[in-house]
Parts: structure tokens; sequence; C-alpha cells
């Protein structure tokens, strides 16, 4: 009986490594790529400050690891976005989902641009539509048409997940079917191989 438990304990050698991705992360500022971020990677989200720039993170789930490069939302940094997107594996778009017309007008310009880049134009979309907390936040559905996601993405694999900071499983949920799109288009790079 000893040597049965040894053995399990002992002889099953180290965990199979998770699969990493590389990920670009884009959306406006305040649209909450930095809080969702860091509330999936268990950290304060104390002192968050819109990013200027850009900052990686490694964002650890069951079956991956995403390694997330988030780019800052501002109108002088929106426009050097496309120099960060050589080697992404697949792009998580974040709006606010309650913004004004004319943020979320934005939004939708910056949606449309990153979909027809010739660097993310065949890579998985995770659209994050965050603060449906929010009184004025808007339906998947209104979302879904004003965006013209429907006709735009044709031809895409995207994912458009409802969320908020307040909600952190539906944003585990829109990244866990994000992560199944990504390991579909790279068979090789199955969980536990590197």
């Amino acid at each position: 009986m000893d040597f049965l438990c040894f053995r399990t304990l002992c002889c099953k050698g180290p965990p199979s490594p998770r699969t990493e991705y590389d990920v670009v992360c884009v959306g406006l500022t305040g649209s909450g790529k930095s809080s969702l971020l860091t509330q999936l990677c268990s950290e304060s989200t104390d002192s968050i400050i819109p990013t200027t720039g850009f900052r990686i993170k490694a964002v650890p789930f069951q079956n991956a690891i995403l390694n997330v490069k988030e780019l800052g939302g501002a109108d002088n940094i929106r426009k050097y976005w496309s120099r960060y997107y050589q080697g992404s594996q697949g792009v998580a778009f974040v709006l606010d989902s309650a913004s004004s017309e004319d943020d979320l007008e934005m939004a939708r310009n910056e949606l449309h641009s990153a979909l027809q880049h010739p660097q993310l134009c065949t890579l998985p979309f995770l659209i994050l539509a965050n603060h449906q907390d929010k009184p004025a936040a808007r339906s998947l559905q209104e979302i879904k048409k004003y965006f013209e996601l429907e006709p735009l993405a044709r031809g895409h694999r995207w994912i458009l997940q409802p969320c908020s900071v307040e909600n952190m499983d539906a944003v585990k949920e829109g990244f866990n079917q994000f992560i199944n799109l990504l390991e579909e288009i790279d068979p090789e790079n199955t969980p536990g191989r590197l």
C-alpha cells in the first residue's frame, strides 16, 4: 500500500506546461482594460491609472497562459497601436458599453480598423462589452447592431461577451471561450505541449 501511495505522489512527474498565447488588448481610455486584466491576475485595483504606452501581463488560466500586451487607449497613443500588433495570436477589444454616443462611435471605428488590419484580420477576437453593471449599458444586441458585427466580422472567429469588474466570472468565461478559439487555430499547440 505504501508503495502505491509513493508511486502515485512521486512518479507522476511535473504537471504539463500550459500553452502560452500572445494577445494584444486594445480599447479606448476608460473602457476598463487595466481593471479587468488586474482583476484577472488577482492584483490590487487600488492604484489603477490609464495606460500610457503599453504594459504586458501574463494572465494565467487553467489550460493556458495569455501574455497580454495592453495598449493605452488615448488619442495620442491609438495611432501607434499597429506597431504592436506583430506576433499577436489573438485580439481582446474592450469597449465601454455605457459610454457616450461619441465614444461609442470612436470605439466602433477603432474596432472596424482592427478587424480589417492585415496583421489582425485572420485572428480570433474577444470583444468585451464592459460596464454592463451601469444603468446606461447597452445590451449585447444593441452593441452587435451598432458595431455592425454580423456583416463586418463575417468569416472571423469572434466572441462578444458582456462583462464588468463586478462579475469576473463573465470575464473569465469570455477568455476561456477565446482560448478555445486560439487552440482551434493552433492544433499543434494543444495544452501540455510547447
